[in-house]
Order: structure tokens, then sequence, then C-alpha cells
């Protein structure tokens, strides 16, 4: 969340950035609020005061009827107290729903505009789009003819939205993790492996909302718990209410988890496949860094998302991602998009953030300086390593054959064994 001071000091640009973001928070009722509480809280302190010198009167009151018109006046100002902390309590409650809504400041270049619509493409991979001999399939008639994945008996055991992969499509699948590793782990990030659930405050802390019809993720009855929708949320609850050196950053982190995300509302051609599904595998980045280091760590992960993707030998585009399609957390966000022959259009591979201190205010995770008095917030990132599901998409329609085979990637073929996936005889 923002520092609340600096949305009092900054309440134009505060509501600017709201309706660039497509965020609906009222702003000026924080400020009422926000005076409300001052002015009661004033007034309790003064209470307070009253308080103490009543009882100091009383000790020394040597008269009977002094003393009972004493404790009658302390009787009247503890409960004017507690009706003054009963209504600090629900102004307490009010400003933080209000304040939570609040999204994250945008840097100041990305650009401004209402959807993704106004996003902007910055760069794109030296890799061409591939050109075909003939009408290239999308990635669910080749999964079909290749026996690679089963949505018929998933939908039967789990239902839409779930998918069994089979034969190579495994293989794929752990390639794709493995490769991945390899180069974050040259890069001296620490992996880790991480819970598929967490407590709701975790979730909050980084942004999803556990409960209720906005929701994204699901919710575990009877629970405080919560399935991931990213590793986004392990990693990031890592260091929730801890105080690290200053000189131990910045702490890079490679986190490899299931991702449950109820995707409600999705429709249209993405639902086709495993583009959009509501289980998947996932590498996922993380950074916890010093404020200064935020934007050179965003443009790093970038750097090594365009590296994996590289390396796969795809043709993809950089979206710096509008005000008005960013995740409340993110202060700016890059979209890697890979095209997707099959479908005839760019679909998004990959993501990276730089949250500023937004998340680690929400999840108390703070630094400190050696020498220096008190503590700061952390900054923290996140970026897509390989979301699986969408490599797979990208990999088997880019490189499919006349012959109906799937060519696999040379960086992927230590770990799968074999140059293609034949189509099955028989």
């Amino acid at each position: 969340m923002l520092d609340r001071r600096f949305i009092l000091e900054n309440v134009d640009r505060v509501k600017e950035n709201c309706r660039n973001r497509n965020v609906s928070v009222d702003i000026d009722r924080l400020v009422e609020l926000e005076r409300e509480r001052r002015n009661f809280q004033s007034e309790l302190e003064s209470l307070n005061r009253q308080a103490n010198q009543i009882a100091q009167a009383i000790a020394k009151a040597a008269d009977v009827d002094q003393k009972t018109q004493l404790r009658e006046e302390g009787r009247r100002v503890r409960e004017k107290s507690a009706e003054i902390e009963t209504r600090l309590g629900q102004i307490g409650a009010e400003l933080d729903a209000i304040h939570r809504m609040i999204p994250n400041m945008t840097h100041p270049e990305a650009p401004v505009g209402s959807d993704a619509s106004a996003s902007r493409v910055i760069a794109y991979s030296a890799t061409p789009k591939p050109e075909f001999s003939f009408p290239p399939l999308d990635h669910l008639a080749l999964a079909e003819r290749l026996d690679l994945i089963d949505l018929e008996a998933a939908a039967r055991v789990t239902g839409h939205g779930f998918y069994y992969l089979k034969n190579e499509a495994v293989l794929l699948e752990l390639a794709l993790q493995r490769y991945a590793l390899e180069i974050l782990l040259g890069e001296g990030f620490t992996p880790m492996s991480t819970p598929d659930l967490a407590r709701n405050h975790i979730l909050e802390g980084i942004g999803f909302i556990p409960r209720g019809p906005e929701t994204q993720v699901y919710s575990i009855e009877g629970t405080d718990l919560s399935l991931i929708a990213t590793a986004e949320i392990t990693l990031g609850g890592l260091l929730a209410g801890q105080v690290i050196d200053a000189e131990l950053l910045p702490i890079k982190l490679c986190g490899i988890s299931h991702c449950f995300r109820t995707e409600a509302g999705a429709h249209g051609r993405a639902t086709r496949g495993i583009f959009r599904v509501h289980q998947f595998t996932k590498v996922e980045m993380f950074a916890f860094t010093l404020p200064d280091d935020g934007d050179q760590m965003l443009e790093y992960f970038l750097g090594i998302e365009r590296r994996i993707f590289d390396g796969l030998g795809l043709h993809y585009r950089v979206i710096d991602t509008a005000s008005g399609d960013l995740g409340g957390p993110a202060y700016r966000k890059y979209d890697l998009e890979a095209w997707m022959p099959g479908r005839g259009e760019y679909g998004e591979v990959t993501s990276t953030s730089n949250c500023t201190d937004y998340q680690a205010r929400r999840l108390d995770a703070r630094y400190k300086v050696r020498g220096e008095k008190g503590t700061r917030f952390l900054y923290t990132l996140n970026g897509t390593a390989v979301a699986v599901a969408r490599a797979l998409v990208a990999l088997l329609e880019n490189y499919q054959q006349a012959d109906g085979s799937v060519v696999i990637p040379e960086v992927l073929r230590p770990w799968v064994g074999k140059e293609r996936i034949e189509p099955k005889k028989g």
C-alpha cells in the first residue's frame, strides 16, 4: 500500500493515478476519516490526561465527599474515553479498507490508458515469425494428434479448465522447468520449491483478494488458507514481519510451484486448450531490493525472460503495460507475448513487475542499514521465468512440421531425450 502520509500530502496526484488505473476509490472520504481520527485521538489523549489528574487528586483528597465526587468525574471520563476508542476503532477499520484499495503509483514512463489497447510495444525478439507451407494447427489439435494432452479425462475427474499431460508433454514440462532453473542458478538465484497454500493475510499483503466475488484464488473452507495463484505469494511472504540487514540485499529467489486460479469471467479463444487454465506449473523469479535498485532489477528480470525465450527460439514482443491494465501492486510491468501461429495472434507468456514498497508495507517487510536508526521498507519485484502451460502452447504451435511432428528446441533436448515428437503409429 501507499504511505498514508504520502496520500494526504499528494491528494490530487493520487486521485489522478486512480483515474489512470481505472480504480474507483473515495480519496476524499479517506481524507475526511483521517481528519476525524486525528481529532478523536487528540480528544482521547486529553481525556487520558484528565483521568490521570483525577486519579492523583483522589489519592490526595482527605474529604470523603470530595473523593466521591472525583470518582464520579473519573467514571464519566472513562465512559467518554471508551466511546471515543470505539469510534476510533470504527474509523480505523474504514480507513484501512479504503487505504488498501488504493493502487500503487505508476512509473512516469509507463503508457497511460484505460485498458490493454493503450499498452506499448517496446521491442521484438531477434527470432522472426515462423513461415509454414501448410495451414498451421493450434496446440490442442496438435496435442490430440500426438497424444500429449487429455482434457476430456480431466473434465471428468476435476472439471473444465484442468488437463492431463501425457507422453512427451510431461518430459517437456520437466525440461522447461530445468532449462529455466539452469539459467537462474547461473545468475545466482536461490532455488526454492514453495508450498501450494498460504495464509490469507499473506495473499492480501501481496495484493490478492482471498475471499468474495472478485477473488481469483481458491480458498480452503474452514481455514485461513488459500491455494496460491503464483509463487510470488509464498516467496514474498518469506520476509513478512521480518527485518533484514541491508548488506544482504538484493535477495534473488526462484520458486517452483503449482499455481491455481479461478479465471472467473474468462471466455473466448484463450479458454481453448491449455492457454488459460485453473492449474499450471510455473518457475517464478522474486527479488527483495533496496529502493534505489528497483528500476534496474526490473530491467534485469526482463532481460532474463528474453534470454529464456530467445533460447527457445520463439518470436515474441515486449509490452510496456498501460496504467489501466496494471494490477494494484505494480508500479511498472513488462509482458512478453509470444507469437502463436495456431491462434494467429500473440499470447502473454511472461510478465515482470516492480512493486516498489507497496507489498512490503502490507507485509511489514523491512531492512535496516548498519549504523543508522530505524528501519525502512523493502522493494519487491516479481517475474515469470516460465509458465509451463503457455510455453507448451507456443512451442507446439511454432515448431510443428508438415508431417504432423513437432521439433523439440535444441536447448530442451538433453532433458526430453529426442529431437522431435512423432505421431503415434497405429
